[in-house]
């Protein structure tokens, strides 16, 4: 089992140190770090980047020589990543970020709805049913854009809106089948994230009906903790072992990596 989908002190995670130690505590044979990374002239996000410390492309370098020493160290393979915030209004900066970055995979994600946070069910709880639903709409418009894009390795947790009350149980067959069908012509692959599996929510994406969906289209997986602490990685681990056990899904690594 490897986790290739966790966060350090580089963004909104622990010390790099601590998460390498827990994952050898798991068992894991390799950790990839996706710190956040927001890259765009609109200034809202630039708020973000600056409160959230969102901004791997100023930092990247420096955590990579802290990579290269705990590699030194480690009985773990440890990956140097990132997770990139999307928006097709942004794909030329990230591609030119992504080329000189050179990171040893890339992880996508669709983070933002109307300008606002997708995950804060405050920012939707006024919109009328009508409203919702094209916004779930506009959400899957950007997964798939992001996948057409070809910028990247991994799409994080491809139906985030789960995760937001006003949001979930919205999706339709129909944008699974739309979203599975870009995968299968696209290098990018989905993952089975645990981020919210041993929570209240008892949230794994891909929920079931997608799950459903893209095993139809015989889609790839990799697996992700989305771990942000120690004890998430210690604790995922042995979840997503036996989820993907349970549905028969063998993960694979990134397409970037050998």
């Amino acid at each position: 089992m490897q986790d290739f989908h966790a966060h350090t002190n580089y963004s909104d995670g622990r010390f790099m140190f601590q998460m390498v130690r827990a994952a050898q505590r798991a068992g894991l044979d390799g950790i990839g770090f996706t710190d956040h990374c927001t890259i765009t002239d609109r200034e809202h996000r630039q708020v973000d980047r600056a409160r959230y410390a969102f901004n791997l492309d100023v930092t990247y370098k420096r955590r990579r020589r802290g990579i290269e020493s705990l590699r030194e160290e480690a009985d773990v393979a440890i990956y140097d990543a990132v997770e990139m915030d999307y928006d097709p209004r942004d794909e030329a900066a990230i591609a030119d970020f992504l080329d000189e970055a050179d990171f040893d995979y890339v992880v996508g994600s669709v983070h933002e709805l109307d300008e606002t946070n997708v995950q804060v069910a405050s920012n939707y709880a006024d919109r009328s049913d009508e409203a919702l639903d094209v916004l779930v709409e506009t959400y899957f418009d950007r997964l798939v854009a992001l996948i057409d894009s070809e910028l990247f390795d991994v799409a994080a947790h491809p139906d985030l809106i789960e995760r937001t009350p006003p949001l979930a149980g919205r999706a339709t067959e129909a944008q699974y089948r739309r979203v599975a069908e870009a995968f299968a012509d696209s290098r990018t692959i989905p993952e089975v994230n645990a981020g919210r599996a041993l929570t209240d929510l008892e949230l794994v994406h891909p929920t079931d009906p997608f799950l459903d969906v893209l095993l139809e289209y015989s889609i790839s997986f990799t697996t992700g903790s989305d771990a942000h602490t120690p004890e998430e990685i210690e604790a995922r681990q042995p979840f997503l072992q036996a989820f993907t056990e349970q549905w028969g899904i063998e993960p694979i690594a990134p397409p970037a990596l050998p």
